[in-house]
């Protein structure tokens, strides 16, 4: 099982293909697991890398307090260790939140970045969103892994032709370790670069599903914000993109992906 360690802690993580690398980071509760639709397809192009992140997955789990500084940190801490060039870096919800604190802190590491279902910045701005902020900390560590399962299986996978994502929600979601996700959860919470994204420059791909749990229109707000970055919205999709939309997902991602590439090599266009 190919490891390495940062900070005291085991990051397992797993190579596909050759090529340019793709950098894969999961979301909240997840695990290198969720990616099992993308993988296949981009590594018919790209080397692909996908990492559990610190507490998630074949990951170690320490007890302590985690932050997205700090999971950028092991981030590229992973990088490094690979010896890879500038990646092209993939992250959803929490992943897009850890690529957005890679972009202001490790710019250089970067090639491009696509930030999906995501934020830079989990703050309270009005009274609404300390309410669902407060109802989101206490539910979690009031329910059980598995009723918190079932309630989100329901919430992103709600058709009737999605029983099997349902299913994998259910049997997947249980299996993380309870004290690990509160502090991933906690470490999300208050958490901002909001005030920074000027400073990423990278080419930046903004996919949007048109029912996340934020509106498209709050997310092309921090579009507008970034110099080199553009919004997709993809439709009757939910916040696993990636899993409810997969064919559109990565038909859109590998076009990006190509068009930055071609970008930084002109000579390939021959």
């Amino acid at each position: 099982m190919p490891v390495f360690t940062h900070n005291g802690c085991n990051l397992y993580y797993e190579e596909h293909g050759q090529g340019a690398p793709v950098l894969l980071v999961h979301g909240l509760g997840s695990s290198t697991r969720d990616w099992e639709l993308q993988i296949p397809v981009l590594s018919q192009y790209f080397r692909v890398i996908a990492f559990d992140v610190r507490g998630h997955g074949q990951s170690s789990k320490p007890r302590e307090r985690y932050s997205i500084k700090g999971f950028a940190d092991d981030t590229a801490a992973l990088i490094e260790h690979l010896n890879l060039p500038c990646v092209h870096l993939v992250g959803i919800s929490m992943g897009g939140m850890i690529g957005f604190q890679l972009a202001v802190d490790h710019q250089h590491l970067l090639k491009s970045l696509c930030i999906v279902n995501s934020t830079p910045e989990v703050r309270a701005r009005h009274w609404g969103d300390r309410l669902e902020i407060a109802k989101r900390w206490t539910l979690a560590r009031l329910l059980s892994l598995n009723t918190l399962a079932k309630a989100l299986g329901k919430l992103l996978f709600p058709k009737p032709e999605q029983t099997l994502l349902r299913q994998k929600m259910e049997e997947r979601w249980p299996q993380n370790d309870k004290r690990a996700y509160l502090s991933s959860l906690d470490a999300i919470i208050g958490w901002s670069v909001r005030e920074r994204l000027r400073l990423i420059t990278c080419p930046t791909l903004v996919v949007a599903a048109d029912h996340d749990y934020t509106p498209v229109a709050l997310k092309q707000t921090y579009v507008d914000e970034m110099q080199n970055a553009r919004l997709l919205v993809i439709e009757d999709s939910r916040h696993a993109t990636p899993l409810d939309q997969p064919e559109h997902f990565n038909r859109s991602l590998l076009a990006f992906l190509s068009e930055v590439e071609q970008t930084a090599n002109p000579a390939d266009k021959d």
